[in-house]
């Protein structure tokens, strides 16, 4: 029998995360039983924690862990539980949990997934340098700054490197976990689970979630400025050189420090913020694509389907019919 380890993380923590983890693989154990592809349980599941005391989450639901850290010996997957809060507070908080997780691995090559912003703890332990990672949307930049070592995969839901795990945000956890049914359980336990749980299968990109909002969390004021001047003139005709002029910095030293402090070239912040404009008015309008691809700055329908696509991961139409109430209704 294999061990899985469900990680009750201290401090803040996405109750779902726990829940819905310990559900899915409860689900998949008895199912392979029903289906006589196994006579027991194919892993022995634990909530593990720092110590043997309940945790509690968002001050009104009490989980109590079934194992310590200190009394696994060996596990063959830990599950990292989804993380919220202050992310830099709750790194310290599961100190503990970091190393245990850097342990076991180096020991044992136990294998890893991390759920959301858990992403985080993963990134301390140093396992996942220089290999590829995923995490929500929403803590992208500040992951990226905090852990330039990782290779931060941002379009994905499900990422795997080596036995290393990693999901996007929220509820595409579900996604991963049903990723790690299947190849431990196989494709037909996997389909079962996903079919009673009312989860969508093979979903694996979070473009089309993410908000663009501008990375404004740094101290370059001349850059901020001109962020608000793009955000503002987006739909006119912009390039960096005359951006570059208007805030009186040369075009090299405008796109260094742009880059630096956004994480985004002058010319993709531009791109982002267009296209983010475009996804409002599919939502929201009647208008067809070359309207909204006229309003928000683009001229070439060719460009603006690419780019739509590269930000998105769905062109224009499919972005529309999906998301835009009165056209899915049509």
């Amino acid at each position: 029998m294999k061990h899985l380890s469900i990680i009750l993380p201290a401090g803040a923590a996405i109750l779902d995360t726990i829940v819905g983890t310990y559900n899915l693989f409860k689900m998949a154990n008895s199912y392979s039983k029903k289906l006589g592809l196994r006579e027991h349980d194919l892993f022995q599941i634990d909530l593990v924690g720092l110590n043997d005391q309940a945790r509690s989450y968002q001050s009104l639901f009490q989980v109590k862990p079934t194992r310590t850290i200190d009394e696994v010996k060996q596990t063959d997957l830990i599950i990292i539980s989804g993380i919220t809060g202050n992310l830099d507070d709750e790194i310290i908080k599961n100190q503990a949990f970091i190393d245990w997780i850097r342990q076991h691995r180096v020991q044992h090559g136990t294998e890893i997934a991390s759920l959301c912003r858990s992403a985080f703890i993963l990134a301390e332990t140093g396992l996942v340098n220089g290999k590829d990672c995923a995490t929500h949307w929403i803590v992208q930049q500040k992951f990226a700054q905090q852990y330039p070592k990782v290779n931060l995969v941002s379009d994905k839901i499900i990422c795997e490197d080596n036995g290393i795990y990693s999901s996007g945000g929220a509820y595409s956890f579900l996604n991963l976990i049903l990723y790690l049914i299947e190849k431990y359980y196989g494709r037909e336990v996997a389909i079962f689970c996903s079919k009673v749980a009312e989860i969508e299968v093979d979903r694996f990109n979070q473009d089309q979630f993410a908000i663009f909002n501008g990375q404004k969390d740094h101290t370059d004021e001349v850059i901020k400025e001109a962020q608000l001047y793009i955000e503002d003139k987006f739909e006119e005709k912009l390039s960096v050189k005359e951006l570059a002029r208007k805030f009186a910095i040369s075009d090299r030293n405008f796109i260094r420090r742009f880059k630096k402090a956004t994480m985004n070239t002058p010319s993709e912040y531009i791109q982002r913020v267009r296209i983010e404009a475009a996804k409002k008015s599919l939502e929201s309008s009647v208008l067809n694509v070359n309207e909204v691809m006229y309003n928000v700055g683009y001229m070439d329908e060719k460009a603006f389907r690419r780019v739509f696509k590269k930000y998105t991961g769905l062109s224009p139409i499919e972005y529309r019919y999906k998301y835009n109430r009165e056209m899915a209704f049509a």
